[in-house]
């Protein structure tokens, strides 16, 4: 058992609901079952970075109940500044990992917990092997595609956001004989849209795994039209490329370029072809907000309590994982590098294509490319 007495933990990347159910777990073991002190380090990992350090003392008397139940994170969060590589004013860049690692000792830290997706944890990992860190990390995404997990926190509330969205659009879209196109959040997989398009009856799925057609759209509209229902719905992911494989972007502030614009093009498209109206969703970023499901919830608390045994055991290096209905704990090393895509073999997309939806074509987009 490693002699732990200053534990810290942060959020980074992008919000999601149940971040805080997950801080919450972190205290309650640190604090109830090993008697520790937590620092909650403000917006990632630039609570370390600032001078002064930016952190609170995360105490019992914080959580009195509400928090379990409110989205986004009460310790901030940030998906910009690679301390690797950090903006400058000037407009060049400057490695500022070491001030990083001096900001955990100066906080006289053991160990930390991080909260974080994929490119979070990679940096993160990287951070902490560098400067000797203890770390533990727990996987949050909406989009689902941390790998060596099946679920990671924030999925399940953003697939309910979905289901609801889809849930009001069919009635408008009955009422008017429309074509609802709905677009998700995901980046480059397609885990949102296939989950929720299943669970709000969509009849058409697209996700960035597996190619489609324009004319193979028009063709499942027209096969609803011929069972008797003069609408339909279509979820697209936001990582779709369009029919001749162009990436759709926007550029936010700060230059930022975010995948955008596909359910537009298919809407264009599809008027082209079909004699029915066509509106367009985009869900954005409501699917990151709200109270966080049962699920997640539930998962938050799993992941935060098992986290903090890890540390307590001295294992670090490794992120909290579900798998078969229970916690695990896997290498981060395995973890980090690139995404988990839909597998063309799930069981998810093999139940969209029984309940015949339309998710593509037969051959996905990997296996185009090998040819």
């Amino acid at each position: 058992m490693s002699k732990i007495h200053r534990l810290g933990v942060l959020t980074s990347g992008g919000d999601c609901a149940g971040l805080n159910a997950a801080i919450r777990a972190v205290v309650h073991r640190a604090i109830y079952t090993y008697g520790w002190t937590v620092y909650g380090i403000r917006e990632a990992n630039m609570g370390l970075m600032s001078r002064p350090l930016d952190y609170q003392e995360l105490t019992l008397d914080l959580f009195q109940g509400n928090l379990l139940r409110m989205g986004g994170t009460i310790l901030g969060t940030t998906n910009k500044g690679d301390p690797f590589a950090f903006p400058m004013p000037d407009g060049t860049v400057k490695d500022r990992s070491d001030e990083f690692i001096e900001g955990f000792h100066m906080l006289g830290l053991d160990a930390l917990v991080v909260i974080g997706g994929d490119g979070s944890l990679m940096i993160l990992d990287k951070l902490c092997r560098q400067g000797g860190v203890p770390m533990v990390g727990i996987p949050k995404t909406i989009d689902n595609d941390v790998r060596q997990t099946e679920f990671a926190i924030g999925f399940s509330t953003a697939i309910d956001v979905v289901v609801e969205a889809l849930d009001r659009l069919q009635p408008t879209a009955s009422s008017h004989h429309r074509v609802m196109v709905l677009e998700v959040m995901g980046r480059d997989a397609g885990h949102i849209a296939l989950s929720g398009g299943i669970a709000g009856g969509a009849d058409v799925i697209l996700i960035p795994e597996i190619p489609y057609s324009l004319d193979g759209i028009v063709a499942k509209i027209a096969e609803v039209r011929r069972e008797g229902r003069r609408h339909a719905l279509v979820v697209v992911a936001e990582g779709c490329k369009t029919e001749e494989g162009v990436p759709l972007t926007v550029t936010w502030s700060g230059k930022q370029a975010r995948y955008g614009g596909i359910g537009y093009y298919l809407s264009e498209k599809l008027a082209e072809r079909i004699d029915t109206e066509i509106r367009v969703t985009a869900l954005g970023h409501v699917q990151r907000g709200g109270q966080p499901s049962v699920q997640d919830r539930l998962l938050a608390s799993a992941f935060g309590v098992h986290a903090v045994d890890l540390i307590a055991s001295g294992r670090y290096g490794r992120m909290v994982a579900w798998k078969d209905r229970g916690v695990v704990d896997v290498p981060i090393a395995n973890v980090v590098g690139a995404p988990r895509p839909v597998d063309v073999n799930d069981a998810v997309l093999h139940t969209a294509r029984g309940l015949g939806i339309y998710v593509g074509e037969s051959v996905p987009v990997a296996a185009q490319e090998a040819e």
